[in-house]
């Protein structure tokens, strides 16, 4: 969504809130007037109220919003359960917590900082006002300060008569105190002059970044200067002793500069370990976190970039590796699955190990969804069918949740895993468990490659992509759907002149050299005039001005000052198989888009998020309606067709629960997805939308459009 956009919805959301606070503040007042047997109708209207706010808050990014009315929420949870009476401290303690709500809308819309220290002094005041209705002579007398202090500021206590003064109490305020004089006094010790100099010393990554770009720069001169102590003086530049010695500093500097980019892996574990157990708590599993590795080091902007996609796969690892507690019981596993982290160094290349002692990934049934989306899966092996579960919209969940199920995450991990210049493995076993592997470069500032020659002119492919490289002259070449092939490993891989790939005319002769390179679509082999040889790459991006092109990653200076290009190998693959008349192969290609031209009817009783989904939707081309609560839902589905119901939960006069369970028990609407999303996110919750019939369960504050539209993609697919 456009920012435009945002702060109309966000206008839109501050005129909604100025009416539901005005009922808010009527209903707190009735409180105090209603008779005991009649609150009932009150409490739960006024809760109902502020956990709609906090949802459309949630909605449109006012996350301070959402977590102090959930904090007001949960001392309204006193009211509804019966634990407390609204005693008149309490409704004056509601009352301002409302108006501070409001001060925050207010606020927020208008960009200012919102002050968190009034948010702590109301909710402080409402759980004073709570405490002391439920056991008023337990209060102790500094919590009925801390409430006086909610509404402002008491008299000071007068002084102490004599107070103490500790002989070694080194603070100013003992030293001021003319008792202090009757007290000797233990000498200070003398101001540290000079002092050893700190293990650590801050410095901006923009200047270290600085660095390694100008060490880069001068060993790029320094080869230079050895080409023209060759080609100009017809001397060796091995035999001249300064060149050498100069080359080895420049070569020991370089090293040095790329290790202060260097982080260990131990800087992200603590909070993939958090994920790791929110998602098996939210799931009802037993699972231990390890890792292993921790300390190995790569480029901290190679593990930024990595950061989001490994946070995918330990959630994905417990929620569709790891088993249930029944089946482990069943297979006779421990009751306590593992879910590992284990990062190693491999050359220039740093591996981390995703896995799960899990089912493994259950190939027949991503057989099944592919053929569903009318993959042509019976001629894919089984490391081609593995593949799919990288392609985007394509999910194997059968209830899509916050967690899973939205098809989004595993084509996110390769995306950014490919972003720094990585690739994805994935290796199963049925019954034992999943791994997935993350294979990326050490760093991205300098680029091992391998160079190669094509129409007279010099490239660079990095080496993590190359496979193998083989004469031309000893390969059978092979036929297929009027594509060359050559054999490798006992697969056919298409064959395509690089300098053909690259619009430039070939002058090779003779039969040349095949190079193989890997990239998420597979591989392909590229004919090329020769071998150069291999070496680290100082890699700068494109200039902005220059147009992106798929089939170069970057560029490096070449000794003699020319420019080398380092070639992209998904997208020379990608090029070369749209050049070549082929269409890509289904396991490379995203889930096509489908025609959306379906009937949806939106539920939820605020009128912000009503209007954010309907827009969200309409935009994709869906044809929808809005209704706002159940019953008035339920009168639309019995007056038109429809193929999905998107619903919140807290609404008057019928909940989405109850609608759900209306829906799938009526005969000509059993066919009707129904899709809950709300901000209701316990597992008790979730438990009852997936008892009452729900095809999907998202929890607001895990909302964005991208998950939105491909969760209602999913389901729209699997009822037509």
């Amino acid at each position: 969504m456009t920012l435009k956009g945002l702060d109309k919805l966000r206008m839109l959301f501050a005129q909604e809130a100025e009416q539901r606070l005005a009922r808010l503040g009527q209903l707190v007042l009735e409180l105090e007037r209603r008779p005991l047997d009649d609150l009932g109708e009150a409490i739960a209207e006024i809760f109902r109220e502020v956990h709609t706010l906090k949802g459309s808050a949630a909605v449109v990014g006012f996350e301070d919003i959402g977590r102090y009315a959930h904090g007001v929420e949960e001392k309204l949870g006193q009211l509804r359960s019966g634990s407390v009476l609204p005693t008149a401290p309490i409704v004056d303690a509601l009352l301002v917590a409302v108006d501070r709500l409001g001060s925050m809308i207010n606020e927020s819309v208008a960009g200012a900082d919102v002050d968190d220290g009034a948010n702590a002094a109301a909710l402080d005041a409402l759980d004073v006002a709570f405490l002391v209705a439920l056991a008023p002579a337990s209060i102790p007398a500094v919590a009925l300060a801390a409430a006086g202090a909610a509404e402002g500021p008491s008299p000071l206590p007068p002084p102490p008569l004599a107070p103490p003064v500790p002989r070694s109490d080194p603070s100013p305020a003992a030293a001021l105190d003319p008792a202090a004089d009757a007290v000797p006094a233990t000498p200070a010790p003398a101001p540290v002059v000079a002092r050893e100099a700190a293990g650590t010393v801050m410095v901006p990554v923009e200047r270290l970044d600085e660095l390694v770009r100008m060490v880069g720069e001068a060993a790029g001169a320094n080869l230079r200067v050895g080409r023209v102590l060759t080609e100009r003086l017809g001397v060796d530049a091995v035999d001249v002793l300064e060149f050498t010695e100069l080359s080895r500093v420049l070569n020991d500097l370089q090293e040095c500069a790329m290790r202060t980019r260097m982080v260990p892996v131990s800087t992200i574990t603590d909070s993939l370990q958090r994920a790791v157990r929110d998602a098996a708590r939210s799931l009802g599993k037993d699972v231990r976190w390890e890792v292993r590795g921790e300390d190995t080091e790569l480029d901290r902007e190679v593990l930024h970039k990595l950061s989001d996609s490994l946070l995918h796969l330990v959630r994905n690892a417990v929620d569709h590796g790891v088993d249930t507690p029944e089946e482990r019981a069943i297979a006779g596993k421990p009751a306590q699955a593992v879910v590992r982290l284990h990062a190693m160094q491999l050359g220039s290349e740093v591996i981390i190990a995703i896995t799960d002692d899990g089912g493994g990934v259950d190939l027949p049934r991503v057989r099944a969804q592919g053929a569903r989306l009318g993959l042509d899966v019976d001629a894919m092996n089984d490391d081609e069918a593995m593949q799919l579960i990288f392609a985007s919209g394509f999910s194997t969940a059968t209830f899509v949740s916050d967690i899973s199920g939205r098809g989004v995450g595993l084509d996110a991990v390769r995306s950014s895993v490919e972003a720094a210049r990585g690739r994805v493995e994935v290796r199963s076993t049925p019954g034992l468990g999943g791994e997935f592997r993350v294979i990326v470069p050490i760093t991205l500032a300098v680029l091992r490659c391998l160079l190669v020659e094509a129409s007279g002119q010099r490239f660079a492919l990095p080496l993590h992509r190359v496979d193998l490289a083989q004469a031309a002259a000893t390969t059978s070449l092979l036929h297929a759907e009027g594509q060359p092939m050559i054999d490798v490993g006992g697969r056919p891989v298409p064959v395509s002149d690089l300098a053909e790939v690259l619009g430039v005319p070939s002058t090779r002769v003779g039969a040349g050299t095949f190079v193989v390179v890997t990239g998420a679509a597979g591989r392909a082999a590229f004919t090329v005039d020769a071998l150069v040889g291999q070496r680290d790459v100082v890699v700068k991006g494109l200039s902005p001005l220059v147009p992106r092109l798929e089939v170069v990653a970057g560029t490096s200076i070449e000794p003699d000052g020319s420019i080398l290009l380092v070639l992209d190998p998904p997208g020379l693959i990608e090029r070369a198989r749209r050049g070549g008349g082929r269409t890509a192969r289904a396991v490379a290609a995203p889930v096509a888009a489908r025609t959306r031209n379906g009937r949806l009817l939106v539920v939820d009783d605020a009128l912000t998020v009503r209007e954010l989904q309907r827009s969200i939707l309409e935009r994709a081309g869906f044809d929808v309606t809005v209704a706002g609560d159940g019953v008035e839902a339920m009168a639309l589905l019995g007056a038109g067709e429809y193929e999905l119901v998107l619903t919140d939960v807290e609404m008057p006069r019928m909940d989405g629960f109850a609608l759900t369970e209306q829906i799938r028990a009526h005969p000509s609407l059993r066919n009707v997805a129904v899709l809950i999303l709300t901000s209701l996110a316990s597992d008790s919750d979730r438990l009852r939308g997936m008892e009452a019939g729900a095809d999907g369960y998202i929890v607001k504050s895990a909302f964005d459009e991208r998950g939105l539209l491909a969760a209602v993609d999913r389901l729209v697919g699997t009822t037509t």
